[in-house]
């Protein structure tokens, strides 16, 4: 059995809902990555933030990244994993909500993130092309 914590990349990093876009873009950056998990003083995943995200709902709207906060893009009832998880259940899930990443938590604490590449790096050709598949189609 292959599991969410095999697959996942560990050390993510949660972007505090406190803190401005501005700090989750340098925070992007710095870890090279294209989304962070949000995290709230209750030290819960409140959501995920994107790259595109911050281009769409703050830039392209005019609003300064600076004095956005990240809690304000968190919307709707995350989606996370157990580090316990069955890869297959994990994939389902991600099809089934048409999401392409989803964060990892292990004793209520984030522990990782699987995204798209982590994927790519674990599944058989054939289970990445019908994970493509549900997750780029027509919704």
């Amino acid at each position: 059995m292959t599991t969410a914590r095999d697959v996942m990349h560990a050390g993510a990093k949660c972007i505090d809902e406190d803190e401005s876009l501005y700090k989750a873009a340098q925070m992007m950056r710095d870890l090279e990555v294209g989304s962070l998990p949000i995290c709230g003083r209750d030290n819960r995943l409140h959501g995920i933030i994107t790259d595109r995200d911050i281009v769409l709902r703050c830039c392209a709207e005019g609003r300064d990244p600076a004095e956005v906060k990240a809690g304000e893009l968190a919307q709707g009832k995350p989606y996370w994993v157990d580090a316990g998880s069955d890869v297959s259940k994990v994939l389902t899930m991600m099809e089934q909500h048409q999401i392409r990443r989803v964060p990892v938590i292990a004793d209520h604490k984030l522990v990782g993130m699987i995204s798209e590449s982590d994927l790519a790096r674990h599944l058989t050709d054939e289970q990445l092309a019908h994970f493509v598949e549900s997750v780029y189609a027509a919704s």
